[in-house]
């Protein structure tokens, strides 16, 4: 499938240049010369990216992003401007924008953005599944989970979503940290909305003045005054994912907002109360983390006042088909699949896998198999995945490193003889029982 661009831009020599740079990068690309040419686009296919030029005969880029946004959501907007400001970068990224390009355009920095912007709208989408999982496994409001960790996870959201508490929300990426930030600040009860910024998203200039606001005139680009976020999340929640990328000196600041309840904007003298409850977030070692420098110590402890760890989904596997259930019936539906269902082979193989992408790989190994399968069943060749995984050996315990070599061998076996065990008896030169002994010591899924 090819990536669909549309460039809106009234230089034809431009797009001319922009169209043989994007087909070079395997997209195809769509046109549009100027306003009333991208109104006439909105009935079309959806373009996955938008490339918009500020100044146009007909119509200004910066009131044209909010339209594209409603028009098309899932669309990232890549702004292309020949008068670049900071000013500009903010209410661009305010409006709805992904980034900016200055003009003259940089072929390879353009196809760059052009890539992370993709990215970006395939984490969005995956956030947004997640979500609706989330929804689907629900009983009165709170999602239900078979996994005893998952359980207790979300007692203790029960207990204290509806407190004040700071929350800091740890785990692998891909385990469902901002899926828990969307259920805390449900069940807190708070009317104001939940408000949300990736901390390794922004630059360090523009961090402080989203966070906290700025002045007009605070700075050569300040032409109006700026509320910030924590006073956009006032009575509601803030959510700070990444909170380990977030610049030590930002970090600093943060943690006498979060002491004194109070903000000051950029240039400003006054401050202001604010009143939110704030979620943070981070896929780091915490301890290393603070080790290297990346995160405040103080600030740490200071927002993790209740910290909730995520497990891994090879943690709690109990979860696993539920989960696998429930994605492979909205992709049979979104799809129009006739898929019902997994055979028991494939829930075995579902079911012993480690899931190193957590939540994200299922999701995505569920929608592949919707889409390849055409039976009612989704079998083991559906599944991309191996029969044997290796980094399954780092949870068996006191193996000496004679033990840990013949448990590799004997995985590389079952693997080349498709787990037939007669087979990897006789090439092992041990008897059958004796595989069947090594099988359940060394912990091997067969």
């Amino acid at each position: 499938m090819k990536y669909r661009v549309l460039v809106v831009d009234d230089q034809e020599p431009l797009r001319d240049v922009i169209r043989m740079m994007l087909e070079s990068g395997g997209y195809e690309m769509v046109e549009a010369a100027d306003a009333a040419a991208l109104r006439t686009a909105y009935g079309g296919t959806a373009p996955d990216v938008v490339l918009l030029d500020l100044k146009l005969p007909d119509g200004d880029g910066l009131d044209l992003l909010p339209q594209i946004k409603v028009q098309w959501p899932s669309a990232e907007v890549i702004v292309l401007t020949g008068h670049a400001s900071f000013e500009i970068a903010v209410e661009a990224v305010k409006r709805g924008a992904f980034h900016f390009q200055q003009k003259p355009i940089d072929p390879k920095g353009l196809l760059n953005l052009v890539a992370k912007a993709l990215e970006r709208k395939s984490l969005r989408e995956e956030t947004h599944a997640l979500r609706a999982t989330v929804s689907a496994l629900s009983i009165g409001g709170a999602p239900v989970f078979n996994s005893p960790a998952m359980k207790e996870i979300l007692t203790l959201l029960e207990r204290v979503a509806p407190s004040d508490a700071a929350i800091c929300v740890t785990g692998e990426s891909g385990t469902g940290k901002e899926v828990i930030a969307d259920l805390i600040h449900t069940l807190s009860g708070r009317k104001g909305q939940c408000v949300k910024i990736n901390c390794a998203a922004l630059p360090k200039e523009l961090i402080e003045s989203e966070l906290f606001g700025h002045k007009k005139g605070a700075f050569t680009d300040a032409k109006a005054d700026k509320t910030g976020l924590f006073r956009e999340a006032n009575g509601g929640t803030l959510f700070l994912d990444e909170l380990a990328e977030m610049p030590i000196d930002t970090q600093s600041k943060l943690l006498r907002v979060l002491q004194d309840k109070k903000i000051r904007p950029v240039g400003d003298s006054v401050d202001y109360p604010v009143n939110c409850r704030v979620v943070a977030a981070t896929n780091r070692d915490v301890k290393a983390a603070m080790a290297e420098g990346k995160l405040r110590e103080d600030l740490y402890y200071r927002i993790s006042v209740v910290e909730v760890k995520l497990p891994a989904l090879r943690e709690r596997k109990d979860d696993i088909l539920p989960l696998a259930s429930l994605f492979l019936k909205r992709f049979a539906s979104q799809e129009k699949r006739p898929v019902t269902g997994f055979s028991p082979a494939a829930e075995e193989r579902l079911q012993n896998h480690d899931w190193p992408g957590n939540i994200r790989e299922l999701f995505n190994q569920i929608y592949r198999a919707v889409l390849v399968c055409d039976e009612a069943l989704v079998d083991l060749s559906h599944l991309n995945l191996p029969q044997f995984s290796e980094s399954a050996s780092s949870e068996v315990t006191g193996l000496t490193l004679m033990q840990r070599t013949e448990r590799a061998k004997i995985i590389e076996i079952l693997e080349q003889t498709g787990g037939n065990k007669y087979k990897t008896a006789k090439t092992l030169g041990i008897g059958r029982q004796t595989l069947y002994n090594k099988l359940k010591a060394y912990q091997i899924a067969a």
